[in-house]
């Protein structure tokens, strides 16, 4: 558990192995101060456990969930199948083909059973989605998010041009 609040976020990733990567996600949600979870679950190694956990997501507060898997990557997917709560997925480079066929599964889901992508180790922007989506009813993450992009702007406008432009 990343929040001592009602998580608003689930962050769930395939493996251990892609903290690396979905610490990110974290990092920002505790940046925009949105409350959230962190936790390992697997759609081919513990899928009980994670049917289980996106079912009772909704009734524990959370309103969106991340989902980050390498290779395979049908974590998001199995996800978005058990529940009409907003999924992020986010594919994550692993394996012989450097997260394309992470990329692959997660973005091509049937109709009916949508996940919103990022980028191959997008969990940074999956974590802004999920603000962004969560800023639709709270006014103050809202500011929070239109301080962020002022500064992130202001920040671009004062670095200096490359020598040689």
């Amino acid at each position: 558990m990343a929040s001592s609040k009602s998580p608003k976020v689930g962050v769930l990733m395939g493996s251990p192995h892609d903290a690396e990567i979905m610490n990110r996600a974290s990092d920002t949600l505790k940046k925009l101060d949105v409350p959230h979870e962190v936790l390992v679950r697997s759609a081919h190694r513990s899928p009980d456990e994670t049917v289980a956990y996106v079912k009772e997501a909704r009734d524990r507060g959370v309103r969106v969930i991340i989902a980050g898997a390498g290779m395979a990557a049908h974590l998001a997917g199995i996800v978005a199948a058990h529940t009409t709560l907003p999924v992020i997925g986010v594919p994550i480079a692993s394996g012989a083909m450097g997260g394309q066929d992470a990329l692959l599964a997660t973005v091509q889901m049937p109709s009916g059973t949508p996940v919103a992508t990022v980028a191959v180790n997008g969990a940074e922007n999956a974590a802004y989605l999920a603000a962004q989506i969560l800023a639709l009813s709270d006014e103050k993450l809202a500011k929070r998010l239109v301080e962020l992009k002022e500064e992130r702007r202001r920040k671009v406008l004062e670095e200096p041009a490359p020598v040689g432009f």
